[in-house]
This record gives structure tokens, C-alpha cells and sequence, in this order.
């Protein structure tokens, strides 16, 4: 019987759940590569469209010259990019045209595998991005997002499955719990029930800390016979990240199971984040306590943060859980979308509004809006009657109505200098002109990182600036390290590359 593979999320999810998709720039992550690379991963959960926007504006490097930089590093272990199908980098739903585009660049830059995730479950996108991404070459691994609701049982996920599973272009599937609501007993009915419907294709689970249970859920997903955990490394790991690589690890075969991965890299890996960690000041995830209430609202924290800062401002704090409560009942009346991007945010200010406002809905964003017309999918449960009308039954409804369809790739093609490459292209066709401009203007990323050294060259660089000590000499047998002040730029410099 083959064990249990992992597929790690440190670069791509941990990042996103713990850093804020910031944490990492490219050395950073290529310095790992080669370890990850032996550790005898399913995959690396790699990038996203979001990510690939991180790296032009806040890293100023080329996410296409870092994917193929990390497919050289990485040979042997395939680079997963999360996509929700049609949308690339923004939010705004682009051409089939355009994405098989994307998809064609994603795939020749060194991405070779696809975790497509709708959280509204839009069946017919789902099938038409997964045949746009097979047919360009790329591994296909379908996801199924996972909530609770009244709509969202056991029947709906094995249905859903299996109409996905009946699809040549879906190689795999994967259940999805972006909020860790996932519990073991809940498991050990829907993982049967979602295996009987996908005729042998490999399953896997993401699931994610946020209230606790994900550690205990993937024990009893192994007993269940799951082919694939998600899992972060160190401080990437935990808080609202995913469950740890080494106690995952230990766990499964503390209870017998087998585990295809190399432990003594798997240590390795994660002592290289921790120092990483702990040479840039970022936090490390931490296990999360159990919190029976979000089984209910299901926020995510930083929804319920920005809501809690908009009520102070308008000196009504005391609402907040009023507004918590409101956010629920406006999830029902909006047929239960999944409680990831976007969504928090369109449903808690919608719920804001109506708690704030005379009577409810009488304020409406332009995003609930788009939402009830369809802009981000077909809702997975019919909106409610009443609260449709009142959204549709307004002159701003009728103007996003008559909104054109995204341009064509031809369309977009003609607003650019022929000479482009298709990867430029392709970023400035969503992000703004200077954004693109500063990451091309700037110095190439190099490809080695050392978080033993950084607290040194902090110091070094404090020190040398004006107004601070002109000269520093460190001095021990056998070594002597000068550096002199902004007044003699050329030692500082030699000093600088000495410590490296």
C-alpha cells in the first residue's frame, strides 16, 4: 500500500495565511528550492495570480523569471498554481481567450499543476477552465470548497464530485476547507461519501487551523484512506495556516501509516524557515484554540477586524455583534457563499449597512450587487426572492446590468505595443502601467538568501548611515572586520560583501 504524500504550502498558503503574502521575496524562497525539491512531495503549492501581483508591486521582481527560476531549482517536484478559473490577478472576470493565454505562459514558465477552486461551485466554469488548462498541458486538480450550511451536505459534495470526476480534463480532487470548519466526524461522512463518486481519482485534503481542528481531521482523513495532506512548515505552519509538516508527519506514523517523505529534509526545511523567521521579525503560527462561535458566523479574522475598525470610526462599537449576527442572516438571504475572498468582506458590509442604516438594504455596494447579477459565478443556493428585488429593483443594478463583457484577448492585445512579450503583456493588461515599469526597472533578484547573516548586516548598515559612528572595527584572533561611514562609500561596500 503506497503512503501518505504531502503537499507543501509554506511558499504560496502559508505565506498568504501568515505573512500576509509578503513574507517572501525570491531568494528567500529559491534558497529552500533544492530541499524541498528531494523531500519527496506531491507538489509545491507554488504561486497564485494574487502572489504573482505581490512579487510586481511590493518585491519588484518578475514572477515569470521567479517561476522559471524555481522550476530549475525544483526539477522533479511539480510547481502548483490556485487559480479560480477565469479571473487573473484582478478580480475582474476575464475571456476564455485571455486565461488560455495565462494558462499557456503558466504552464511554459514552469507551473505544471492547477488547484481550481470556485468557492460558488459554478459546475459548467469549473469543467470549461479545467478543458482550457488540459488542453494547454496542465494537471488538473478540482477542488471542492467546503462550508456549512443548509445547502451544503454531504449529497451536494458527492454530487458535485462526481460530475467534476466524469471530466477527462480533472485529474485529481481536492476537498478544500479554507476555514478549518472541518470537523473528524464530519469526515468520516463526507470523505466516504465524496470517494464513491469519483471512480478511483486520487483525493486530497487542505484544510486549514483556524479553530483547531484540522491536526485531529487529518488523522481520521489517513484512516479514511485520503492520497494527499496539505501541509505548512514551521512558523508557516499552525495559527491560520495549515497543520505542521513534522507533527503531522510524527502523528501518522506514530498511529502506523506510512509517510512518503524524507524526514531529515523535512527538518531541515523547516529550521530554514524558523531562522528565517527569526532574522526578519515575522511571526510563527501558533495552534489555535477551539472557537464554537465561528461555526456559526464563520468570519475570518481580519473580516471581523476591518468591521470592528469601520464601526469605531463611526463611534458605534457597541455594534459589532450585532453586525456578526446581521452577517449571518444576510449569508442565508445571498444563498450561502463560502466564506473566502471576496466573500467575507461583501457580506459583513452589506451587514454593516443594514444594522447602521434605516431599514435593511437600503444601502447596496456595488459588490452585493454584482454578486446577486452574477459578475462572481452562479450563487450555489437561489438568493432570496424578497432581498433579490430590492437589490435588482435600482438604477445602479441596471447600469452594472449593462456593463460590457470582459474585452477579448484580441481587444486587450490592441491597447499594447505589438512587440510585448505575452508574459508583459499579460501583466499589463491587469496591473497598472508603473507598477510594471518599477519591477522592470529594478535590479535582478539573486537567487541566495542566509537569515544567519541578515541580523549582522542590519547592524552594519545602521551604523554606517550619517549621523552614525563613522567607523566600526570588529576585532577577534585571526579576524578583523572595518567599515567606514557614508563618507567612504567603497569600504562600506567591501565591508558589505565581506559578511555575505
Amino acid at each position: 500500500m503506497a503512503g501518505i504524500k504531502l503537499v507543501d504550502v509554506s511558499i504560496r498558503d502559508g505565506n498568504q495565511s501568515i505573512w500576509g503574502a509578503t513574507g517572501l521575496n525570491a531568494a528567500q524562497i529559491l534558497q529552500v528550492a533544492p530541499v524541498l525539491d528531494r523531500m519527496g512531495l506531491q507538489a509545491i503549492d507554488f504561486t497564485s495570480s494574487t502572489h504573482m501581483g505581490v512579487s510586481v508591486r511590493t518585491h519588484k521582481e518578475n514572477p515569470w523569471q521567479l517561476m522559471r527560476a524555481m522550476h530549475a531549482a525544483a526539477p522533479n517536484t511539480p510547481l502548483q498554481l490556485i487559480t479560480t478559473g477565469f479571473r487573473f490577478i484582478s478580480w475582474e472576470t476575464s475571456s476564455p481567450d485571455f486565461m488560455q493565454l495565462v494558462y499557456r505562459c503558466l504552464l511554459r514558465n514552469g507551473i505544471e499543476r492547477f488547484a481550481l477552486v470556485d468557492p460558488m461551485h459554478d459546475l459548467p466554469a469549473l469543467l470549461q477552465a479545467a478543458q482550457i488548462i488540459r488542453s494547454e498541458g496542465g494537471e488538473v486538480l478540482a477542488g471542492l470548497t467546503y462550508t456549512i450550511s443548509a445547502v451544503h451536505d454531504d449529497a451536494f459534495y458527492a454530487n458535485f464530485a462526481g460530475e467534476l470526476a466524469k471530466s477527462a480534463a480533472v485529474a485529481r480532487l481536492y476537498i478544500k476547507d479554507p476555514t478549518g470548519l472541518l470537523t473528524p466526524e464530519r469526515a468520516r461522512s463526507l470523505i466516504p461519501a465524496v470517494r464513491s463518486r469519483i471512480a478511483g481519482k486520487p483525493l486530497e485534503l487542505h484544510s486549514h487551523c483556524t479553530i483547531g481542528l484540522a491536526p485531529l481531521t487529518y488523522l481520521t482523513a489517513a484512516e479514511l484512506g485520503i492520497d494527499v495532506l496539505h501541509t505548512g512548515l514551521g512558523p508557516l505552519s499552525n495559527g491560520t495556516s495549515l497543520p505542521s509538516a513534522q507533527r503531522t508527519v510524527a502523528n501518522l506514523r506514530e498511529l502506523g501509516f506510512a509517510v512518503d517523505v524524507d524526514e531529515r529534509l523535512l527538518a531541515q526545511a523547516t529550521d530554514y524557515f524558523a531562522r528565517l523567521a527569526q532574522a526578519e521579525g515575522l511571526p510563527a503560527g501558533a495552534p489555535q484554540e477551539y472557537d464554537a462561535a465561528f461555526l456559526r458566523h464563520q468570519l475570518p479574522g481580519g473580516a471581523i477586524t476591518t468591521t470592528k475598525r469601520q464601526l469605531e470610526e463611526l463611534k458605534l462599537e457597541d455594534r459589532l455583534p450585532a453586525v456578526i449576527e446581521e452577517a449571518i442572516r444576510v449569508r442565508a438571504e445571498l444563498g450561502y457563499p463560502i466564506m473566502v475572498t471576496p466573500f467575507p468582506q461583501i457580506v459583513c458590509t452589506q451587514a454593516l449597512y443594514n444594522v447602521i442604516g434605516p431599514q435593511r438594504y437600503a444601502t447596496v455596494p456595488d459588490q452585493v450587487i454584482r454578486y446577486v447579477i452574477g459578475r462572481f459565478g452562479r450563487p450555489t443556493s437561489p438568493v432570496d426572492p424578497e432581498v433579490q428585488r430590492r437589490i435588482l429593483d435600482r438604477p445602479r443594478a441596471r447600469e452594472l446590468l449593462a456593463e460590457p463583457p470582459p474585452p477579448s484577448l484580441a481587444e486587450l492585445r490592441a491597447r499594447f505595443s505589438p512587440s510585448l512579450s505575452d508574459e508583459e503583456f499579460l501583466l499589463r493588461a491587469v496591473m497598472p502601467a508603473e507598477q510594471v515599469d518599477a519591477m522592470l526597472a529594478a535590479p535582478a533578484f539573486t537567487s541566495h538568501y542566509n537569515p544567519d547573516t541578515r541580523p549582522l548586516l542590519k547592524l552594519l548598515r545602521t551604523l554606517v548611515q550619517p549621523g552614525r559612528a563613522s567607523q566600526v572595527v570588529v576585532e577577534k584572533p585571526d579576524f578583523r572586520l572595518e567599515v567606514r561611514g557614508a563618507s567612504q562609500p567603497a569600504a562600506s561596500l567591501r565591508a558589505d560583501q565581506t559578511a555575505r
